[in-house]
């Protein structure tokens, strides 16, 4: 039995607006977003193997980075899809076809590179004890329900909701099933694993992780991860 990360770097970033590299592409301080990401689960001694699920034309070059930046454990990069839920189950399938169906797997946006350790220790623990771990972090503001003309709906108790992020983690054999049941019944817009798999009547269970942990989807999402790390490296300059 394996832990193994599949890692979905197959978006194509249109609201970065960036034209010349997707955004897991993108550098800060000389090393890619996605590396930084990779590097979680490359250091982690949980994690046996990383799964790589990539753009097609972007699959060489996501070679030469693994090589540069020494990712040993991802051995195998995959294609995506034509959806983030097609991505993630070429991603699955390699791993069904090549590792024990006991494994556990965690489903990871290669754009999330704020993940920490102690959160992907936590994660695939919960696995081994609940079947499950879906990595959330607390709202911090109200989350409100709008009705289809535009006007407030239900208004959420704050300390009710949690915002679901990733890694969203599973035993192989149940996640993989569920893929297959959404592809035979034709759901293939699933926004994400948890829905996925709760709609197939599997019970999620929560891991909370840290708040800084987002997905850099917009311009001001690859600001704010720039200077979060912008600050942790003054901190190590003096001695924090």
């Amino acid at each position: 039995m394996k832990n193994i990360a599949v890692i979905f770097a197959a978006g194509t970033g249109q609201r970065m607006n960036t034209k010349s590299k997707p955004k897991q592409f993108l550098d800060v301080h000389g090393k890619p977003v996605l590396i930084y990401t990779l590097e979680i689960f490359q250091k982690h001694p949980m994690i046996d193997e990383i799964i790589l699920v990539c753009l097609e034309p972007w699959i060489q070059y996501s070679k030469e980075l693994l090589s540069k930046w020494h990712i040993t454990k991802a051995k195998i990069i995959i294609q995506g899809g034509h959806s983030g839920q097609e991505s993630i189950f070429n991603g699955l399938k390699v791993a069904h076809d090549n590792c024990d169906e006991d494994s556990i797997v965690l489903i990871h946006d290669g754009v999330r590179p704020l993940i920490d350790e102690s959160t992907v220790t936590i994660a695939i623990k919960s696995v081994q004890r609940y079947g499950s771990a879906i990595t959330v972090s607390p709202a911090i503001e109200t989350v409100v329900v709008k009705n289809e003309d535009g006007e407030v709906g239900s208004i959420l108790k704050r300390s009710d909701c949690e915002m679901a992020k990733a890694p969203q983690c599973f035993y192989l054999k149940d996640i993989y099933n569920a893929h297959l049941k959404a592809l035979q019944e034709g759901n293939v817009d699933f926004i994400d694993s948890a829905s996925l798999m709760q709609h197939y009547g599997y019970k999620l269970f929560t891991v909370e992780g840290p708040v800084e942990n987002i997905k850099i989807t917009t311009p001001s999402d690859f600001y704010i991860f720039r200077a979060i790390i912008d600050a942790k490296e003054n901190l190590q300059i003096i001695g924090l």
